[in-house]
Parts: C-alpha cells; sequence; structure tokens
C-alpha cells in the first residue's frame, strides 16, 4: 500500500487503500464478504504502475469502522451507496471496477442501477454471478454467522489455510501474510478476525432482489473469473452468464476454488488485456429467472439461529 485515503459515509469511516497514487488510469478493487482491500496488493503489483489501484475496506472490514445499526448499514444498498461516496471522493465520474465475491456483487449491482449505472466504466466479476451454487452459500453462511476465536496466533493461521485454501495461495510467506493481514487481538489476549462479527447478518436483513434481471440489465463489458474448483460460481452458471451476455470474457483459474486471489502474472495478465481493450458498443442483454440467492441466506441464517 502506498497511501491511505479515509471518506466519511454518514457516522462511517471508509478506510480506502491505495496503490501507484500518482498513475494516469484508475480501478477500484473490491474485496470479498469477510476480507479487506488488502487483498489486491498483489494485484496492483502485477497490474503495474500504470494504473491508480483504490481499494476501500467495506464497513465492518480492516480499517472501516464497524457499524452500530447492522440491520441499516451491513446490506448491498448501503454498501452501494459507499461505493458512490468513495467515487466522488476521488472526483471518478466513471471508473473500471474488479470484484471479488461480494465485491462483484456491489459492482454488478452498481452496474445494474439507472441512477449509477453510468459510473461502472466495465466490469470484471472474480468468481461471482448472479447466479450462485445454495450449498456454497449455506457453507458461507455457517461458517461466517459464528464467532472465531483462537488462543494461539498459529491456531488463526491454520484455520486460514483450511478456510482459504480456495485463494490457491501456495507459499508459506504468503499465508502468514494473509494471516497477519486477517488477525485482530481480543482484550483477554486471543484472537480473532479482523471484521465485526455482525457482517454476516446482511443475509438476515438485505432484500432478495432478481439478479438474473440484473445481470441483463448490464451494458458495460464484463468479465468473469471463476475458479476451477469453485463451491460458489458453477461453470454452468458461466455459461448462462454468457448466454444473457453474449460479449461476456471468461477465464477459469485451475488449482482455485472460491476466489482466486488475483495475485500472480497468469491471473492478472488476462483482467489487465480485458482492461486495455477499447469499448465495444454493447447489446442489450437477455432476461432471466432469480436463483433467489438472498433468500437461501436468509433461511441458513434463521437455521443457526441468526434471524
Amino acid at each position: 500500500m502506498d497511501a491511505l485515503e479515509f471518506v466519511r459515509v454518514r457516522e462511517l469511516e471508509i478506510a480506502v487503500r491505495i496503490w501507484h497514487p500518482k498513475a494516469p488510469r484508475t480501478v477500484i478493487a473490491w474485496h470479498g464478504l469477510a476480507r479487506h482491500g488488502g487483498d489486491f496488493a498483489d494485484f496492483a503489483r502485477v497490474l503495474g504502475p500504470g494504473w491508480r489501484v483504490l481499494a476501500p475496506d467495506t464497513p465492518g472490514r480492516g480499517l472501516s469502522s464497524w457499524s452500530l445499526f447492522p440491520a441499516q448499514d451491513y446490506l448491498y444498498a448501503h454498501y452501494m451507496k459507499v461505493a458512490v461516496a468513495v467515487l466522488d471522493h476521488f472526483g471518478l465520474e466513471q471508473v473500471p471496477w474488479v470484484g471479488t465475491s461480494m465485491g462483484g456483487l456491489i459492482g454488478m449491482l452498481m452496474a445494474a442501477e439507472p441512477e449509477t449505472a453510468s459510473r461502472i466504466e466495465r466490469l470484471v466479476l472474480n468468481d461471482v454471478g448472479p447466479e450462485l451454487n445454495p450449498d456454497g452459500l449455506a457453507e458461507l453462511a455457517t461458517y461466517f454467522g459464528v464467532p472465531h476465536r483462537f488462543q494461539r496466533f498459529s491456531e488463526l493461521e491454520a484455520e486460514l489455510r483450511q478456510h482459504y485454501r480456495g485463494f490457491g495461495i501456495d507459499s508459506d510467506d504468503a499465508w502468514r501474510r494473509l494471516a497477519l493481514d486477517s488477525a485482530r487481538r481480543l482484550p483477554d489476549g486471543s484472537w480473532t478476525y479482523h471484521y465485526d462479527p455482525r457482517i454476516s447478518e446482511q443475509f438476515v436483513h438485505d432484500t432478495p432482489r432478481d439478479t438474473w434481471a440484473d445481470w441483463s440489465a448490464i451494458h458495460c463489458p464484463l468479465m468473469v473469473v471463476r475458479g476451477e474448483d469453485s463451491p460458489l460460481l458453477q461453470a454452468e452458471s458461466v455459461t448462462r452468464m454468457a448466454e444473457a451476455q453474449p460479449g461476456l470474457v471468461s477465464l477459469e483459474v485451475p488449482g482455485c476454488g472460491h476466489a482466486p486471489m488475483l495475485d500472480r502474472d497468469s491471473q492478472v495478465r488476462p483482467v489487465a488485456d480485458f482492461l486495455d481493450r477499447p469499448r465495444p458498443r454493447m447489446l442489450p442483454g437477455g432476461a432471466g429467472e432469480s436463483p433467489s440467492w438472498w433468500q437461501r441466506g436468509l433461511h441458513w441464517l434463521k437455521a443457526l439461529g441468526k434471524g
């Protein structure tokens, strides 16, 4: 990280991590459900000094404020307001967006909504789409719906290696850096993760919507990255996504589940090539039916006693 700025959204302070702050071009990089913007350090390094990478920490994660009102603030609608505030803070009328998992969904909703569609110049979805595997969602809801506490830092690192094995991380040094960036010490000396445990409540409070209709409404250039072994985004879903959006560019990453870390040349270069492409005239896509994955998340969180 080369710089850090803070954006105020009501009572919340939003941390934005910045790489290559003087670069001529800018891309927004938005992290997944329980991660933070620091995950894009290697992405920024491989992408190169020609790109300013802005990676916000979503409220409740990383260096950003925790909400006193999770039912109001840990929602996609509010994350979109945060995104608009970030774009306005940096004077960005239109910008490419690279989003992993939840970060991709925020970008997808921004690109679909008439009020914000013009702000997204092109969109890269990292292992996420308008249709998500219910078994993968159940695993997410189960894991993040309960608090995690570790007596030793080494136990937290071991758990990270197990839960985030789908990232495709292949070095001890990278795992150690991930653990250092993910840990928070508690008053009794034990360890937990950096995020507010209540972020999972978005599964309870968020409003279900027809995400296939959102996907079909997008008119900017689109790319999807899928982990070959992803438990969340199925290959058949990518096929349907391409049917609804015929200009879709897709990349399947071998040896990864959910979600590719975008931390090496073989993953970042195809994204860089997509970002460099001249923008074509987009044709409207077709409609599809909603998978109602928001409702599935609600069901599982209530089953865990969170509803």
